[in-house]
């Protein structure tokens, strides 16, 4: 089964991280089974956020619970965001272990 990574890279205002990721996080009761999710921290920066979550569910899946929850999150978080990089849904093409 293929793997898919939600990811986005985001630049927030100043002291605000506490709150982003409250509404990141939304209600952490409606995260579907099987998502490992991972929010990193620019050593250089702490104010440039990265999160992405991982699943091997199907795409169709994944985009039909992506819908308006996704755009509850993303009004909640704008308010302590000051831009926004890279954000999309990928699929894991390589992997590479050792």
């Amino acid at each position: 089964m293929a793997k898919y990574a939600a990811l986005t890279v985001r630049k927030l205002k100043p002291g605000s991280y506490e709150e982003w990721r409250a509404a990141w996080e939304g209600d952490p009761d409606n995260w579907p089974e099987g998502v490992h999710a991972y929010i990193l921290r620019n050593l250089n920066d702490p104010d440039e956020i990265i999160a992405f979550g991982m699943t091997e569910r199907s795409i169709d899946e994944l985009r039909a619970e992506i819908g308006e929850e996704q755009q509850e999150r993303n009004e909640a978080m704008a308010p302590h965001i000051e831009s926004i990089g890279a954000d999309g849904l990928y699929e894991v093409i390589d992997e590479v272990t050792k």
